[in-house]
């Protein structure tokens, strides 16, 4: 069905712009599941399996889709894709026009699912002239389920505009391990019913917005102490505690109608001790489609992670994650990867690994999905009407006012905050990252002269700390941004005691995790944010406009949705 409805969400109202919409529950379109059943009848076994790989794009030099991405479309059948982050709202329009063109250019026509990683709004993969969105944890620092509910409304209306149709997301791990090294500010926070609440306002907002929502990672990421990027994480507690902590945000989801729910690639030892989520028939069939019900389509995490593709590799592991219960395969490789996906179910389907029905289920799925979100009936967009809807003044407000909301004010001893923004006063910015985006949103909230400093890497060396002592000379004020993705660096430790040693005003901002305050307890004033990821060091204006406003006197709303431990409980936060 094509939207005809305006979506009202706390004050921001999206028109449909011919987007599409999923349909009530039980309605009876058109676009229902007998025309899919015709549709996989007059399929090949190529064309089946092609719709049961997504594959990244690859990009010319003109930051359009290339001629591999075309094969990947017209000669692997593939039916779904996740983007190389184009720059623009506009080229992103462009981007998935050309991708659908290609796809109608094939013998059913079929369209693209189009997909990205929209955990902080289509920032996150389109990093210009969008609107950047507080992490999970800052939205969870806000408490306030319309905040969540405003950025997936948001988030689906670029997103749609530009051409997408599915989101990986709300991350629904509940992260109790302060060490996780991946989940991180990526979660709503430590407290199940805190993830649980926030992780179904968003299911149920990007659905009614006409966008596929994702929760991952399942049955749980949260309490892990390795990267799956990087090596096979596993966790040690017991079922009890699986079913009490981890799998309520997912069983929420599912009480909503979430249409997809993403795979971890991590051993839950009281399931199964010996296969990953991904690829273990225990976790994906026994626990998530027969204990929980589950009938909508499951993909897989990437699987050049190498907590896979070390173990198993990527042939192997895809033939496992389909008969473990897997719909999509996430190929995010080069276009080799992506023949090699295809061709182990071809070949698994040929020798019998791999049955008809198991792939004609999946396949259902995928075109089911299709259907109800009307992507043939949307398949193209216009370019210039996502550059003007992406980024306009009114979602960057929301976007302002949801990061101030989350921006948590730790501890302020002595007055040090709020700085006067109408003094004079000289401010000096330091830190070991971001330190430019910062100060310059500090340098718009003051009135008076700010200079940045920033260390040549996240471990400053005592010569560097040297030189911001030599430059905080010149500065009447302080703030010092610390940043984290597991332990802080002692460098910046270090450098926020020397710059308290000064005797000057002095306030620590930790731009990414909350914890950094455990490293530095004795500093007078303490900012989180939650702005940074781990793996992903990018520029999140919102965060940085959003403490810089706390800093000189906009009262902050944030309260910690994580325990600082033996410092501040959960659910602390000062204001002015």
């Amino acid at each position: 069905m094509r939207i005809g409805r305006r979506i009202v969400v706390s004050g921001i109202t999206t028109v449909a712009l011919g987007l599409a919409a999923a349909p009530a529950a039980g309605a009876d379109t058109q676009a229902g599941p007998r025309p899919c059943e015709a549709r996989l009848a007059g399929m090949t076994a190529e064309e089946k399996v092609g719709q049961m790989v997504m594959a990244v794009t690859h990009d010319g030099p003109d930051g359009m889709p290339d001629d591999l991405t075309r094969r990947s479309l017209q000669d692997l059948k593939i039916g779904s894709v996740i983007t190389s982050e184009p720059r623009t709202p506009g080229l992103a329009a462009r981007y998935s026009n050309q991708v659908q063109r290609w796809a109608r250019d094939t013998r059913l026509g079929l369209p693209v699912l189009m997909s990205g990683d929209f955990e902080f709004g289509t920032t996150h993969n389109v990093r210009e002239g969008t609107t950047p969105l507080p992490n999970a944890m800052g939205l969870g620092a806000a408490r306030d389920p319309r905040y969540a509910r405003e950025a997936a409304v948001i988030t689906a209306a670029e997103a749609r505009a530009m051409g997408f149709h599915w989101n990986y997301a709300p991350v629904a791990d509940v992260n109790t391990n302060p060490a996780n090294p991946i989940i991180g500010v990526r979660s709503f926070g430590e407290r199940t019913d805190l993830v649980r609440d926030l992780v179904e306002t968003q299911v149920r907002a990007y659905h009614r917005a006409g966008l596929i929502a994702t929760p991952k990672h399942f049955p749980g990421h949260g309490d892990t102490k390795t990267d799956s990027h990087l090596g096979l994480p596993s966790v040690d507690y017991d079922r009890a505690t699986l079913d009490r902590v981890h799998l309520p945000p997912f069983r929420a989801a599912i009480a909503a109608g979430v249409d997809s729910i993403m795979t971890a690639h991590v051993v839950v030892k009281a399931v199964d001790p010996d296969l990953p989520a991904t690829l273990s028939p225990k976790v994906l069939t026994g626990v998530l489609r027969n204990e929980m019900g589950f009938t909508g389509l499951i993909v897989t995490d990437a699987m050049d992670m190498d907590a896979i593709a070390k173990n198993w590799g990527t042939r192997e592991a895809t033939v496992m994650a389909v008969n473990a219960g897997a719909d999509v395969i996430m190929s995010t490789g080069e276009y080799s990867t992506h023949v090699d996906a295809v061709d182990a179910l071809l070949d698994a389907l040929r020798d019998g690994r791999l049955t008809e029905a198991r792939v004609d289920e999946s396949v259902r799925r995928v075109l089911a999905l299709k259907c109800e979100y009307d992507v043939a009936g949307a398949r193209y967009v216009d370019p210039r009407a996502a550059g003007r809807l992406s980024g306009n003044a009114a979602f960057q407000r929301r976007a302002l006012a949801m990061g101030v909301a989350g921006t948590t004010l730790v501890k302020n001893e002595r007055g040090t905050l709020p700085f006067d923004p109408a003094s004079g006063a000289r401010t000096l910015v330091a830190g070991a990252a971001q330190v430019e985006p910062f100060a310059k949103a500090v340098d718009a909230a003051s009135h008076g002269p700010v200079t940045a400093w920033q260390s040549a890497t996240t471990a400053p060396t005592d010569a560097e700390i040297a030189d911001a002592v030599r430059r905080a000379g010149d500065a009447d004020r302080i703030l010092v941004a610390t940043y984290s993705s597991g332990p802080l660096p002692a460098g910046q430790a270090k450098l926020v005691r020397a710059l308290q040693a000064t005797g000057k005003p002095v306030a620590a901002i930790g731009i990414g995790l909350p914890y950094d305050i455990a490293s530095y307890p004795d500093v007078p004033a303490y900012i989180a944010t939650y702005g940074t990821t781990a793996r992903i060091q990018r520029v999140d204006l919102t965060m940085h406009k959003a403490a810089a406003e706390v800093v000189f006197g906009r009262r902050p709303g944030g309260r910690l949705p994580v325990t600082i431990a033996g410092l501040y409980p959960y659910g602390h936060g000062l204001s002015y």
